[in-house]
């Protein structure tokens, strides 16, 4: 401690202030002049697993300029592809690799990310913090039976128990790369770049340039932010936690295998969110905000004592036996499909970036545009007969145990393609609710919805894999177009033909077409259903 910091402490010593208060402002001044060191961090030491480990935090600006990625340490420096900015695997480098390959796509997202949330937040990183002599084996600090003499953290304790202390992490003795967190240090560095160069261009997961960017005018107009909040959130702090690349008394292969052993626990403790959970807690996307709201408030789906929960809030799938009606997932992505012809500006200004949450107002009317389809569709004999039968007799196909109906209606897939339909037809070509649901109520009572898995469906070949025999997700598209015409919206003759095409080529099972009557017929025989 210098004279200045003593002369100090003994004037605040002499002072008549409660014993507590004298305590804390010795306590300021120490960790003022421990805290300003430029080469030293205040860490705490923490130890699980018999290893030690040390907590801090760093300016977002230090751990971009500072930490680097494993694949550019000496020890991968034969094997490392300037390119992509990842190891070549081969026989030799497989044993060595400590992290998963770099997904350039996510730099740009990250980055935007960060810059446009005001309540963005990065959780704190792991990093393994090395010295020069670690990757030189003729360095004295290892001993003749090739073991290290000392660790390559150098922590200095600042109290009795050695809990508290500095950490060495100036350039000359310390080299620190990412463990878990290498997406997390692109992003910032993204950043960096973007306020350097005014652009920040986009990558294919092998950082191929593909035809995106993002401009700082770009971040300025869509998310009313100012040029000195860029800069200001260089200054912002990250958790850091530091582990040793070789700890005292280990061989370097020991320290290889313990490093690469801890990257992997990390990642299989840290399960990733379903799209379900995904869209239970998202507060950006307007879809999910109203998804969410639906799924709680609308009689089709609310909560009730004497029925059985028709929302599955996890899995975006139905199992077999299961008696929910859809899941939170599918209402997510019904929400965008109709509600995204109405509000297109709550889609992402990129695919990969995250949305900008709508307006209170905006969401208000969203809720009830969806709530009023949801009513129309409550109105469909086929979920009328849900106050008295289970959604798997519905939905199951007839050659399936205990059998079925088939209908498109209890099947996510289905109710997507639906809303698909309508919301092209609502909000592009003007139609009106009520006189959609006349002919679609009549067409239901008709079976139209039922029965996917029989030839005479206007859905096999579509939404159901005759050769598979069961629901294909791939058809969505061509169903949505398919409801579409037969409530009229396709007027166009070029568009229709086209249609018949698309419709022709999915009835085609192994180079066999099948018609509406079951037989074998020519591709050109396969004619569109009627107009409803």
């Amino acid at each position: 401690m210098d004279s200045s910091c003593i002369d100090q402490a003994a004037d605040i010593t002499t002072e008549h202030l409660e014993p507590k208060s004298q305590d804390k402002q010795l306590l300021s001044l120490l960790l003022e002049k421990f805290t300003n060191q430029k080469d030293q961090i205040l860490v705490q030491k923490t130890e699980m697993g018999g290893k030690e480990a040390y907590l801090g935090s760093v300016t977002l600006e230090w751990f971009a300029l500072r930490v680097r990625f494993a694949s550019t340490l000496p020890l991968f420096r034969q094997k490392y592809n300037p390119l992509t900015g990842n190891i070549d695997l081969d026989a030799e480098s497989i044993d060595e690799i400590q992290q998963r390959s770099l997904d350039w796509s996510r730099q740009l997202p990250l980055m935007q990310y960060l810059t446009s949330r005001k309540n963005h937040k990065f959780p704190a990183v792991l990093v393994v913090i090395s010295q020069p002599w670690v990757d030189d084996p003729q360095a004295r600090e290892w001993s003749v039976a090739c073991t290290a003499t000392k660790s390559s953290a150098k922590f200095t304790p600042l109290d009795k128990q050695g809990q508290i202390g500095l950490l060495d992490v100036s350039q000359e003795n310390a080299t620190i790369y990412a463990l878990d967190g290498q997406h997390r240090l692109m992003g910032v560095q993204g950043l960096i770049q973007l306020l350097q160069t005014g652009k920040l261009q986009g990558y294919k997961k092998d950082k191929t340039p593909d035809n995106t960017f993002i401009t700082v005018t770009d971040l300025i107009e869509r998310y009313r932010i100012q040029p000195d909040y860029l800069q200001r959130l260089l200054q912002e702090k990250i958790g850091i936690e530091f582990i040793c690349a070789v700890e005292k008394g280990e061989t370097r292969e020991q320290a290889l295998r313990r490093v690469r052993s801890i990257f992997v626990h990390v990642n299989l403790m840290a399960t990733p969110l379903t799209k379900g959970q995904l869209a239970q807690l998202n507060e950006d996307d307007g879809f999910s905000i109203v998804a969410r709201k639906i799924a709680t408030t609308h009689p089709l789906f609310e909560p009730r004592e004497n029925r059985k929960p028709r929302v599955n809030w996890n899995s975006a799938t139905i199992a077999a036996k299961s008696t929910v009606l859809t899941t939170l997932q599918a209402l997510k992505d019904m929400s965008e499909r109709y509600l995204g012809q109405k509000f297109p500006h709550w889609k992402p200004l990129q695919k990969g970036l995250i949305p900008t949450r709508p307006e209170d107002e905006e969401l208000e009317e969203g809720i009830q545009e969806f709530h009023k389809l949801f009513d129309y569709l409550a109105s469909l004999p086929s979920y009328k007969l849900l106050e008295n039968e289970d959604t798997p007799t519905l939905r199951r196909f007839h050659f399936e145990k205990n059998g079925g109906e088939g209908n498109i209606l209890f099947r996510p897939v289905g109710q997507v393609a639906v809303a698909q339909a309508l919301g092209l037809l609502v909000f592009r070509k003007g139609f009106h609710l009520e006189n959609i649901f006349k002919k679609l109520r009549k067409f239901d009572q008709q079976g139209g919805f039922s029965g996917m898995e029989y030839p005479q469906s206007i859905w096999y070949g579509v939404l159901y894999d005759p050769n598979k025999k069961r629901v294909q997700v791939a058809g969505r598209d061509l169903a949505a177009k398919l409801l579409v015409y037969i409530l009229g919206g396709i007027q166009e003759q070029m568009e229709r033909a086209e249609l018949r095409k698309d419709l022709a080529r999915a009835r085609t099972i192994e180079n066999k077409t099948i018609g509406f009557d079951g037989k074998f017929v020519e591709l050109k025989q396969v004619g569109l259903p009627s107009v409803l």
